[in-house]
């Protein structure tokens, strides 16, 4: 009788007959006596079993490259993320002179994350099951680029009674050359109205997953800084916050940086009216028939753009608008110049980003009631589990790939809890109770998206 079972690297195959253990490797063949039969076979099981795990383990290697002087990133932090069951930190490694680096884990069937720290600034690379390679492009790190620029404020404005809801999302553009990250105290600025309440803020990197920030108040009442990296190619922020609203509000978007366009958009029950005229032009905001979009073009800091509106309304989904949900009739003053016709519309070039910019708020069905404000620790699990929004709300408009974008914002927020839960940010109470609702909302997700 005999029992075989490779083992790995060192021993081809273990085999069992009569009284002896036979270890086959590469270089010798060895027999060991053990007893009886019975004994070798209950022998060679236990060794099997215990080696076992090394069946299953993997290995990723790769390198992480310098994208400002284009050679081998050497010493650089690497830690391999997996991300089945939250997001758990499973390797840790430095990069040698060649910029490489190697982790062996044991899933190979869960998707991982590689994350590279250099100078204070991480990168990530996806590193789906059964990925063996990995290439992480990092960058130099300086405090200040000039050639780092924004390119577009886009503020929805919505409202019902009591209540006007602001979210506004910035578009800046690092375009330096050699590439490089910008990385200060106050890498990015803004102003809200001084009794406005924020509800949250996210930023996102081309070609990443938004992540939850908080905004750090300035010495000025009402300026507020994103402490997050510029990293090269489009950097997006999100912030969205609520005033108080008696039918009639004054708005001055008080813009720090020289743009390209500054759009606020509204939907069409609402009315607009702008301080000076001439300032703005109107257009109709892609793929929401129920908006309006007012544009000021190349505004500079210090040009009055100021606006007021009044009457209440919220946007429709793409959704209910396609099942026949008809938008109210243009009431505006004036109503903005519009567009002439076969004139380029100036919102084609943000197309993707108006639809897609609002990221976890958007995708999430996320509402934010505007009558009240949330504890920060609970603002994700009330976004989250908003499956039947309460009304009235103040909602975003919905995006046509919410399924895809729902499952990864949510994997992100889980990235986030675990780590406020790693730094002792939250008690382990309130992990366990977030965790939950992330779990669950997380598996009505996966089902409706099948």
């Amino acid at each position: 009788m005999k029992l075989d079972s490779t083992i790995g690297k060192g021993a081809a195959f273990i085999r069992a007959d009569h009284r002896c253990l036979f270890v086959f490797g590469t270089s010798e063949t060895r027999a060991l006596p053990v007893g009886s039969r019975p004994q070798a076979i209950a022998f060679c099981a236990a060794i099997f079993f215990l080696l076992a795990p090394a069946l299953h383990a993997a290995t990723l290697t790769g390198t992480v490259t310098n994208g400002t002087t284009s050679k081998p990133s050497a010493g650089d932090e690497v830690i391999l993320i997996k991300l089945a069951a939250g997001m758990e930190e499973v390797g840790h490694a430095k990069t040698d002179a060649q910029g490489k680096f190697s982790f062996s884990f044991d899933d190979n069937n869960a998707p991982h994350l590689v994350r590279a720290v250099h100078q204070g600034v991480t990168y990530h690379a996806p590193a789906p099951p059964g990925t063996t390679t990995v290439e992480v492009q990092v960058y130099d790190v300086n405090s200040k680029l000039a050639d780092v620029h924004q390119v577009a404020d886009v503020m929805y404005i919505q409202a019902k009674t009591g209540s006007l809801g602001i979210t506004r999302i910035f578009a800046v553009d690092n375009t330096s050359k050699p590439p490089r990250t910008q990385m200060n105290d106050a890498n990015f600025e803004f102003y809200v109205p001084e009794d406005a309440q924020i509800d949250a803020a996210e930023a996102q990197t081309a070609g990443g997953q938004s992540v939850n920030i908080q905004p750090t108040p300035q010495a000025q009442k009402g300026r507020y800084a994103f402490v997050f990296p510029l990293r090269p190619g489009q950097t997006q922020f999100q912030v969205s916050y609520h005033l108080p609203y008696a039918g009639k509000r004054t708005i001055d978007p008080r813009i720090i940086y020289s743009l390209q366009h500054f759009v606020a958009i509204l939907p069409k029950s609402m009315t607009f009216s702008p301080a000076r005229s001439g300032v703005y032009e109107g257009h109709p905001p892609p793929d929401q028939p129920d908006g309006i979009a007012e544009i000021a073009n190349n505004p500079d800091p210090g040009q009055k753009l100021s606006f007021e509106v009044s009457g209440t309304g919220v946007f429709q989904s793409q959704e209910q608008a396609s099942n026949g949900g008809e938008a109210a009739p243009d009431n505006r003053p004036g109503g903005g110049l519009g567009a002439p016709i076969e004139a380029p519309d100036p919102l084609d070039k943000y197309r993707a980003f108006i639809l897609g910019g609002l990221g976890l708020a958007l995708v999430a069905g996320a509402v934010y009631t505007v009558n009240r404000a949330r504890p920060k620790q609970q603002t994700a699990v009330a976004m989250l589990n908003a499956s039947a929004p309460p009304q009235p709300a103040i909602t975003t408009p919905a995006s046509s790939n919410a399924p895809t974008a729902l499952l990864a914002a949510l994997k992100e927020e889980i990235f986030q809890l675990e780590l406020e839960h790693k730094q002792g940010q939250i008690s382990d109470q309130e992990y366990a109770k977030t965790k939950a609702a992330l779990d669950e909302t997380l598996a009505r997700a996966i089902k409706r998206s099948r």
